[in-house]
């Protein structure tokens, strides 16, 4: 990835049941974008579409956030090898040995796309589908 994906948009894409998971991704790519995160967001990032990739990851915190996330834990095939629901603000989500990425996305994106491990995600630039 590296910076020259750090301000562009990104749709994802499950590909298993063909429906999207996020139209408004944005990519956390460098130590500083992880450090921060969604760290200072408002609720009004957990609008339908909305998501964070963090890459390279294998869990997440969410010290100091002010609202629930989903969490999709993917492989570099970008296979969904672990999720978690709705967690809550000042916790820490499982550390994933599979995982070489997560999405961070609104809580219940999982349950309304039915996101299940092992279905397999496509992750592209807004810019490339025009």
């Amino acid at each position: 990835m590296g910076k020259k994906h750090a301000d562009k948009s990104f749709y994802v894409y499950n590909k298993t049941r063909e429906t999207f998971v996020a139209t408004e991704a944005r990519v956390a790519d460098s130590y500083l974008r992880r450090l921060v995160g969604l760290l200072g967001k408002t609720k009004s990032w957990t609008r339908l579409g909305c998501g964070l990739w963090i890459v390279p990851s294998r869990g997440v915190h969410t010290i100091g956030m002010m609202f629930p996330i989903d969490l999709i834990f993917l492989s570099k095939e970008k296979e969904v090898v672990h999720i978690e629901e709705f967690l809550r603000p000042f916790r820490i989500s499982k550390v994933s040995l599979k995982a070489d990425s997560v999405l961070e996305l609104p809580a219940h994106t999982i349950y309304r796309t039915g996101t299940s491990i092992g279905d397999r995600l496509e992750i592209t630039p807004l810019s490339a589908t025009n």
